[in-house]
């Protein structure tokens, strides 16, 4: 058999699989396999849900304990007696507590916020990478 006749018959199954587009359909369960091939973890775990929704409520706590404070700290009458000034300074520190608690309660939801994000947009991108490889290989082989 010369070379030109085994180059022939060793592309031609090549061939004909690039020739037959893959469907969307085809696609979706080729990137299922290749993610579940990664062993990726699930973006729906329950704890990174529940971490973004801890930082949401620690956001929100910490926003409320600082109004708290600061009313508290100005309702006082008599600023310049004996409780005035002391009562301001305990506001003034759960104050400064409280807008500790929101920007760990911020860091922590935009941490887990972010990270949801970013995995659909990887995925996505890696999709639309794929896509236009297959595009590029259909239209080399015709």
């Amino acid at each position: 058999m010369s070379q030109t006749q085994e180059h022939t018959e060793s592309t031609q199954p090549a061939e004909s699989a690039q020739s037959t587009p893959a469907t969307g359909e085809d696609r979706v369960a080729r990137f299922r396999a290749d993610v579940a091939d990664m062993r990726l973890r699930d973006p729906k775990a329950g704890r990174e849900r529940l971490l973004m929704f801890s930082g949401g409520i620690l956001m929100a706590v910490g926003v409320a304990l600082a109004l708290i404070a600061y009313f508290q700290s100005h309702s006082s009458d008599a600023a310049y007696n004996s409780e005035g000034p002391a009562q301001q300074r305990d506001m003034i520190m759960v104050a400064l507590t409280g807008v500790s608690i929101t920007i760990v309660g911020a860091a922590i939801f935009l941490r887990y916020s972010l990270a949801q994000f970013l995995r659909f947009w990887l995925a996505r991108l890696i999709y639309e990478q794929q896509a236009a490889t297959d595009r590029i290989v259909e239209s080399s082989s015709r």
